[in-house]
């Protein structure tokens, strides 16, 4: 019960329609750097050929902290200055992890990229993998599931046709 991490995979598929600014699209050295927090941060090799719609096609193993709420992915791309940023996408935990997902499933997912000011700059399409565990699954949920529909009468009342607000609590619980 005392994990504190789980390891990711996450692979950076390719981006779509990715521009510098308003009026330039990324011509190229386009890569991505993928956080699950401040101190853990991976990257992709640029990619040289695709322009606004780069393909990495690359596998990046991170730990993710327990605790940690989003995975943020930032698509940058190296311009005479240094690096800017294209883009960015902060992916909820719970689109990958957690709930009823078999253990080692593999999402696929696409999320729409914000440039510094939150406009729409672009698209990046990716799988995560949450590696070696299964998911968190709060064991008083599971079993109010299985108890209400065994037995409809309980885990909660009714008042005039109506859910009277029955609480059921719980610890999240690793399963090995």
């Amino acid at each position: 019960m005392g994990t504190t991490s789980r390891a990711l995979e996450v692979t950076i598929i390719s981006g779509e329609g990715l521009r510098v600014d308003r009026r330039r699209q990324v011509k190229k050295k386009a890569f991505v750097v993928v956080r699950t927090n401040s101190q853990n941060s991976r990257s992709t090799k640029a990619d040289f050929d695709g322009g606004s719609f780069p393909a990495w096609n690359e596998k990046l193993v991170l730990e993710m902290p327990a605790h940690a709420r989003f995975l943020t992915v930032e698509v940058r791309c190296k311009v005479n200055s240094g690096d800017k940023v294209v883009g960015t996408a902060k992916i909820p935990v719970s689109d990958f992890a957690g709930g009823y997902f078999p253990p080692n499933y593999l999402h696929f997912l696409s999320y729409r990229l914000r440039d510094s000011g939150g406009e729409r700059n672009g698209i990046i399409n990716l799988s995560v993998r949450v590696k070696g565990t299964e998911n968190v699954i709060g064991a008083a949920t599971c079993a109010a599931a299985a108890a209400s529909s065994l037995r409809p009468w309980m885990g909660g009342s009714t008042v005039v046709g109506k859910f009277s607000g029955g609480v059921v609590t719980g610890v999240p619980v690793w399963m090995a």
